[in-house]
């Protein structure tokens, strides 16, 4: 309890000598606090996992007001910077990943960003197509598919829940396997060439299910992307529904005018 104590006094003393407030500013005070508190998390002087004091401390060592602090704090907890947890306090979290629109994995997009992803296969299984896999399959309805369910996680946190189903006999497929390796590198191991998908973004709220899995609170945002594979010869190869995390999780794209 002490050397908790200790560490939380730390932290309060250095923010105290980091983040300054300038009164006769036009910018308003929780926006420099905000400011500031998301200067320390990018250069990481204030790393992930590090929990800040409470507000009223915090305010106070400041001399600004709690709403002004809680209004900052709420800022960085909206762009996904900080979190609140109960029993836990105000903790740092890693930056959202950021993913482009591209034909991808995000297995191979989070290796390539420089963190370290892990999987769980919470299902792989042989199962009836249902009305909407089998229309992007290109099946009949009831057909067999192989049906795969994984969470993802990024440098041990949870970031996506994914369903994939693809036709079977396309490639064998296996936990150890999809344990370390995305669903597409074994594809192409496979011989399967993917060349082109159909994808949809949009939105949800997370289940009391989705919400357990993911280390969310029920009714959270999430992400949602619907994507459809296809090969060389325009055949569907993998239907694809997942969910991502809206605190860690977002997608960029450039748009350009014709």
């Amino acid at each position: 309890m002490a050397a908790t104590l200790s560490a939380r006094v730390a932290v309060a003393d250095d923010l105290a000598a980091r983040v300054t407030v300038d009164r006769d500013s036009p910018v308003p005070l929780h926006q420099q606090v905000a400011a500031q508190l998301e200067a320390l998390i990018a250069a990481e002087l204030l790393p992930p996992g590090v929990r800040l004091t409470n507000e009223v401390e915090l305010a106070d060592r400041l001399g600004i007001s709690r709403p002004t602090v809680r209004t900052a704090i709420g800022h960085l907890v909206d762009r996904g910077l900080l979190v609140r947890k109960r029993g836990v306090g105000t903790q740092v979290v890693r930056a959202q990943l950021t993913r482009a629109l591209e034909l991808t994995s995000l297995h191979d997009d989070l290796v390539r960003a420089g963190r370290r992803p892990t999987t769980s296969v919470l299902g792989l299984a042989e199962k009836p197509a249902s009305p909407e896999v089998a229309a992007a399959l290109r099946l009949p309805v009831g057909a067999p598919v192989v049906a795969l369910r994984r969470l993802r996680c990024a440098d041990g946190e949870p970031v996506a829940l994914m369903t994939n189903h693809l036709p079977p006999g396309l490639a064998a497929l296996n936990v150890d396997d999809l344990v370390g390796h995305g669903l597409y590198e074994l594809l192409r191991a496979a011989g399967v060439r993917i060349r082109i998908a159909d994808q949809s973004v949009g939105a949800s709220s997370a289940t009391a299910a989705q919400a357990r899995q993911l280390g969310e609170r029920r009714g959270a945002a999430l992400l949602t992307m619907t994507r459809t594979a296809y090969d060389d010869e325009g055949r569907p190869v993998e239907h694809g529904s997942h969910l991502y995390r809206g605190s860690t999780y977002q997608i960029s794209t450039t748009l350009v005018e014709r």
